[in-house]
């Protein structure tokens, strides 16, 4: 990447958090966590390192939200995200792989959203379910980075929400993608930051 380029031109500003602080876990499902279905690359190292943030989150009494790819059983919300990557299709309510792996299971008062487009925002109550609880700082971690994690940080933007997105807490099927969001993010949408060097900074 050419940083240059971009500081000269004024990208990359700081981006100080102010609580409150809340969290949004995407994606991190039981197909996603798998090679042979959704997932490969960094996903399950992204997955992992999740869960001590996800501790120390409910710790420090942080609003929680998950989300979740679900499709109707009839696939009548069948859409061009499904056209693209038909096999979306698969995720429906009750099947495992649109599951929330155990080790993320969410605990009583978490809010878990179903979407059928990459955004965990898009046509759902999240905003409004961070809004009310005065989340100010909106933590990022799940799955893909180039993906639902992207589409979900913008639109946590465009809503007002200060996001900070993990590095080490997101994944990508391949690594590439995953690096160049990464980038991008921090460019122009939110702060970057491993789970260690936020968690020392909120302690």
């Amino acid at each position: 990447m050419n940083d240059a380029v971009y500081a000269r031109q004024g990208f990359g500003q700081s981006l100080e958090i102010k609580g409150p602080i809340g969290l949004l876990i995407i994606d991190f499902v039981n197909g996603f966590a798998d090679p042979a279905v959704f997932g490969g690359g960094n996903i399950p190292e992204a997955l992992e390192n999740t869960v001590p943030l996800l501790k120390a989150a409910r710790e420090m009494n942080w609003p929680v939200a998950h989300s979740r790819i679900v499709y109707a059983d009839d696939d009548s919300d069948a859409n061009v995200f499904s056209l693209k990557v038909p096999g979306m299709l698969t995720l429906k309510e009750d099947t495992p792989a649109s599951a929330i792996v155990p080790q993320l299971a969410p605990a009583p008062g978490e809010l878990v959203v179903r979407k059928n487009v990459p955004s965990a925002f898009f046509g759902t109550s999240l905003a409004a379910w961070l809004a009310m609880r005065g989340v100010s700082t909106l933590v990022v971690a799940g799955c893909v980075t180039s993906g639902c994690v992207r589409a979900s940080v913008v639109d946590a933007m465009q809503l007002g929400f200060r996001p900070v997105v993990l590095s080490d807490c997101v994944g990508d099927r391949a690594l590439e993608p995953h690096r160049a969001n990464l980038f991008d993010m921090q460019q122009k949408y939110a702060a970057l930051m491993t789970s260690a060097e936020l968690l020392a900074h909120v302690r």
